[in-house]
């Protein structure tokens, strides 16, 4: 596929369509204000652009324009501001509200889409344990090799119209709600009337404690107990992103519709999310395995080439596990996720060796990129690991000691962790870090500053977080309003076209976006990139192309850089500090 000769030149906002005001047409208010002129080339817009009930986006129920955010319009604005989009398509999974899932709830294994999505039980059939609760137990080798990214097994069980409940392949989030039980519901139990009220408000009460009938127990009614249970089980609601199964052609066929769909809405990157999820088989692991994965890739490359995509894989591993460099290898941009972390790690122990060992490895393979500081998700703690392998260990970008203290740095300031766990639900490894960037500077303005000058001279597209440039602080209080699994909530805050106001007179946003601008803009971030050999606490890099140039001078200890940009009728010298 023919790629734009600068895309890898131009800033790429990062945002939910409701970032900023109440819909994307706020957003984009603030967009064609004159201090954010030609600040961005590429918006990255989360996807409640789409339908979807989960995950805020990631949770799909179909691709259409969610009319409560966007209208044709805002695209059309967009269009004008000469900003490209890139969206998601979430390969692995839909939601139980999709289309898709309703139809197969609705009918079953009468349904079109019987073979849509994975039946747990028949996926295992032969290769494992039907246990009590009608779900089968994989064989313990299976299970060793399958990656969790949630506790217990990746399933949720539905309910069939012929009152059956089969589980489905769950990877990822998953929400079941119980209703409080009336009269009405119970009519049927023959509960004596004299214990009625209480015990329906006593079971009620419980639901609301425990979020779950499981537990409830009545000693004077112990068989009315158990048909309570029994009654909320079938009312229960639930959602759900259900892993959809490869295999089957109709999924095919949807990728194919959605992709189209996409490139209408005027997409030019489309971002895999979850991809190395999606290629499953017994024996092998359920993350980018081989030579499946690959397979699937090439097959959603071809369907990309037609509509004149530029595809952007997602992938969270280790380090040392070398799949980045795979990915490059098949001429893919990748994500740089190592970049969060080390950037922290750079600050905080005024040491670059790490990042210029990174920087040293992109030069030297020429791989595009895409990176960030902040973003929807957290600062990645996995990716920065080394690995151990059949042929020895591979060092990562930081050592366990190194990525402790950057962790415990940015919890003593109120970050947030994310595990992942083995199938019994036991952690195995931090996964990453939930904070705004920040906070997670300790909301230090010369650090915010100099990060992001930093993150600016990267090669590759810097994608920057609307909040980042913004200098949002961490959302404790909607983290605890959210309960459970809400610890993301932290780096999203709404922000007001009045605090879009107030912070556009904060001398560290104004120069943020000088930066930026002058990113997005300058011909030499299109040229070569010069890491001058310097101490351990300092930074020289210059970008050069033809007759200008930007040198970028940072002393990590005094805290302080500037910028000097060369061009063939003058000199100028940026100031960094706050």
């Amino acid at each position: 596929m023919q790629k734009d000769k600068n895309l890898f030149q131009g800033v790429m906002l990062n945002a939910y369509p409701d970032s900023i005001g109440d819909r994307l047409g706020d957003l984009i208010s603030v967009l064609q204000k004159p201090e954010l002129k030609d600040c961005f080339s590429f918006f990255y817009v989360l996807p409640t652009f789409f339908n979807s009930d989960l995950d805020r986006g990631f949770s799909i129920i179909d691709y259409q324009i969610n009319t409560a955010l966007v209208t044709p319009a805002d695209l059309e604005a967009l269009e004008a501001l000469q900003i490209q989009l890139k969206f998601d398509i979430v390969l692995n999974h839909l939601s139980v509200a999709s289309p898709q899932f309703e139809d197969l709830l609705k009918h079953g294994d009468a349904s079109k889409y019987k073979d849509f999505f994975i039946h747990w039980n028949r996926f295992w059939e032969g290769e494992g344990t039907l246990g009590e609760d009608g779900v089968l137990q994989p064989k313990a080798e299976h299970l060793q090799k399958l990656f969790m990214r949630k506790s217990g097994l990746p399933i949720l069980k539905v309910r069939f119209p012929d009152g059956s409940e089969p589980a489905y392949w769950n990877t990822f989030y998953q929400k079941v709600s119980y209703s409080p039980l009336n009269q009405e519901d119970v009519a049927n139990l023959e509960i004596p009337e004299s214990d009625a009220a209480a015990l329906l408000a006593a079971f009620n009460e419980h639901l609301i404690q425990h979020e779950s009938p499981e537990g409830f127990s009545d000693t004077k009614n112990p068989l009315i107990a158990e048909k309570l249970i029994a009654v909320a089980y079938k009312k229960r609601s639930y959602l759900g992103q259900m892993d959809v199964n490869a295999k089957s052609p109709l999924v095919w066929e949807f990728y194919e519709a959605t992709l189209k769909q996409l490139s209408a809405f005027g997409c030019k990157i489309l971002r895999l999310d979850a991809f190395a999820y999606l290629h499953k088989e017994i024996g092998q692991s359920n993350f980018f395995n081989k030579p499946g994965t690959w397979d699937y890739l090439r097959r959603i490359k071809s369907i990309a080439d037609r509509y004149n995509l530029l595809l952007l894989p997602e992938i969270h591993a280790e380090y040392g596990l070398g799949l980045h460099q795979e990915v490059a290898a098949e001429g893919y941009p990748i994500y740089d996720f190592f970049l969060p972390g080390l950037t922290l790690h750079t600050l905080e122990k005024a040491s670059t060796s790490a990042l210029k060992k990174w920087m040293a490895e992109l030069l030297e393979n020429n791989y595009q990129t895409v990176h960030m500081l902040g973003c929807h998700d957290g600062i990645p703690v996995l990716d920065l690991k080394g690995k151990a392998k059949e042929n020895g260990f591979t060092e990562g970008l930081l050592s366990d000691t190194e990525l402790q203290e950057v962790m415990d740095t940015v919890m003593q300031r109120g970050g947030r962790v994310k595990n992942l766990y083995d199938a019994e639900g036991n952690k195995i490894s931090y996964y990453q870090i939930n904070a705004t960037f920040y906070s997670a500077l300790g909301e230090d303005d010369q650090k915010m500053l100099l990060a992001r000058a930093l993150q600016l001279f990267m090669p590759g597209i810097p994608q920057i977080w609307y909040l980042d440039i913004f200098v949002g602080k961490n959302d404790i209080e909607a983290v605890e309003k959210g309960g459970k699994d809400s610890h993301k909530e932290i780096n999203r805050s709404t922000l007001s076209l009045a605090q879009i106001e107030a912070g556009l007179k904060k001398p560290v946003v104004r120069q943020q976006l000088e930066l930026i601008r002058l990113r997005n803009t300058s011909k030499a971030f299109s040229g070569q990139l010069i890491v001058q050999p310097t101490a351990d606490h300092r930074l020289d890099l210059t970008w050069k192309k033809e007759d200008e140039s930007l040198q970028l001078l940072i002393d990590l200890k005094k805290l302080e850089g500037h910028i000097v940009h060369t061009r063939a009728t003058d000199v100028q010298t940026i100031s960094l500090k706050c």
